[in-house]
C-alpha cells in the first residue's frame, strides 16, 4: 500500500506544493482532474485529493461537467 504524501502534521509534503496545482488550475484551458495531474507530473488521486483541498480552502472553484469536475479560480471583487 503507497504511503500518504502527509507530514506529522497531516499537511502534504512539499514535493507537490498547492501553488504547482493553482498554478496549474489558472494556467490550463481546460483544468480537469487528469489534466492538471499530468501539468504537475503526479498521480490522478493525488490531484483529486489535492484539488478537493484547495477547493474546501476556497483557493479554487469547481464545476461540475458530466461525472467530472473543471477547476477555475475565483474571480476577485
Amino acid at each position: 500500500m503507497e504511503e500518504e504524501d502527509r507530514d506529522d502534521s497531516g499537511k502534504y509534503s512539499q514535493e507537490y506544493p498547492d501553488s504547482a496545482f493553482v498554478s496549474a488550475v489558472r494556467d490550463l484551458p481546460v483544468a480537469s482532474t487528469q489534466n492538471v495531474a499530468d501539468e504537475v507530473d503526479c498521480s490522478y488521486d493525488l490531484a483529486y485529493r489535492r484539488l478537493g483541498d484547495l477547493f474546501e480552502e476556497e483557493k479554487i472553484e469547481r464545476e461540475e461537467v458530466g461525472n467530472s469536475f473543471v477547476y477555475y479560480i475565483p474571480e476577485q471583487d
